[in-house]
């Protein structure tokens, strides 16, 4: 909310409302009605299962630390391909034409004119309507760039354009005209980084002063920056070939973040029953302990990201071509999120605390 603009904003503002609004209705409201109906017994034999989720992975021994060393490797080497976004600018321009086109067809047409610079067309709000974007001399202040672009634009898609001349085409074909130049990219760049590290960090802040451990925040920090990797990574290895936009955007940034508030949540959870059974198990393993813990709540974690999942990818199918990058990025993050609680945030937290575990071992033995 503080660094986004427009759009974004009162998305965010949107979100705020909602979780606010979510929180009051889950504790009072709800209280309020389950309250009522047990009162006049019509609640008395209320289940929350039915006859196929009744034993879905009920008592599970799945020895998710065991695994730790695979999720570590996978985890780097996630990271290690990722490579970088392209935040250079470009120019946007938005072509009705006078029938149905694919974006393939019309950017294999222009690909040899705009050879050594980047180039992306997409499907906008109907079959006739596309949106070519390109960097090509992006830096270069000539007045005459626009005209050049659009010269070898009408060139390149002749074939599909039939009679119209150029300035028909121009005037008429081209419905909007969008320059990003490379100051608004830093910008959006220095914004996205900020809120990306401020957001990490608020994360990191928050768990330790939950559970005044530091090995519950480094696991989560671990986590999150992990989760938000994987989406940049994603979208950099995916750039040009998805038929919808890929760009690095402020929607982008705000699915990212809308992201790494997910992830922490499902990592909350987990993260109290890992203190919850530690408390009642003070004595048992660690190692024990924290598998234990994330067996009981395996259930609750799927059935939170399945739902979620299920939500978003309707609204990816469904949803016109504005949101569907948005939707990408958050049903991706979202299956991703679930995965780094498992296998990165939990594990990393387990090996701070293992290593601290034996260290107050071996000064004890030392102090006999």
């Amino acid at each position: 909310m503080v660094y986004g603009t427009g759009p974004i904003k009162g998305f965010a503002t949107t979100l705020i409302v909602s979780i606010l609004t979510s929180f009051f209705t889950a504790i009072f409201i709800t209280r309020l009605i389950f309250e009522a109906g047990l009162n006049r017994g019509k609640f008395n034999n209320l289940t929350f299962t039915t006859r196929i989720s009744k034993n879905l992975l009920t008592n599970t021994r799945i020895n998710f630390l065991g695994m730790r060393k695979v999720g570590f490797t996978v985890a780097i080497a996630i990271i290690v391909v990722m490579v970088g976004i392209d935040f250079s600018g470009g120019r946007n321009y938005v072509v009705r034409f006078d029938k149905p086109v694919k974006p393939v067809e019309i950017s294999e047409m222009l690909k040899p004119a705009f050879e050594g610079s980047s180039l992306s067309v997409i499907t906008i709000t109907s079959d006739d309507q596309v949106r070519i974007s390109t960097n090509y001399r992006i830096a270069d202040q000539d007045e005459n760039i626009d005209k050049e672009i659009e010269t070898k634009l009408y060139e390149g898609m002749k074939s599909v354009l039939g009679d119209a001349s150029y300035e028909e085409f121009t005037e008429n074909m081209i419905q909007s005209r969008q320059k990003v130049g490379p100051s608004i990219a830093d910008d959006i760049k220095v914004g996205a980084f900020w809120a990306v590290i401020l957001s990490l960090i608020a994360m990191a802040l928050y768990i330790l002063l939950r559970f005044r451990d530091i090995s519950f925040s480094v696991g989560t920090l671990a986590s999150v920056a992990f989760t938000a990797f994987s989406i940049i990574g994603l979208y950099s290895l995916l750039y040009g070939i998805l038929p919808f936009s890929m760009e690095m955007d402020q929607s982008f940034i705000a699915a990212i973040l809308t992201v790494i508030g997910y992830s922490v949540n499902d990592t909350v959870v987990v993260f109290d029953r890992i203190r919850e059974v530690k408390g009642l198990y003070p004595k048992r393993d660690r190692a024990l302990v924290i598998n234990d813990a994330l067996n009981s709540t395996l259930t609750r974690t799927l059935n939170t990201s399945l739902s979620t999942a299920i939500v978003l990818l309707c609204i990816f199918i469904l949803g016109g071509d504005v949101i569907r990058s948005f939707t990408f990025a958050m049903l991706f993050g979202v299956i991703v999120g679930t995965a780094s609680t498992l296998f990165v945030a939990t594990p990393i937290a387990y090996e701070i605390q293992r290593r601290s575990i034996a260290k107050k071992a071996a000064k004890e033995a030392a102090a006999k």
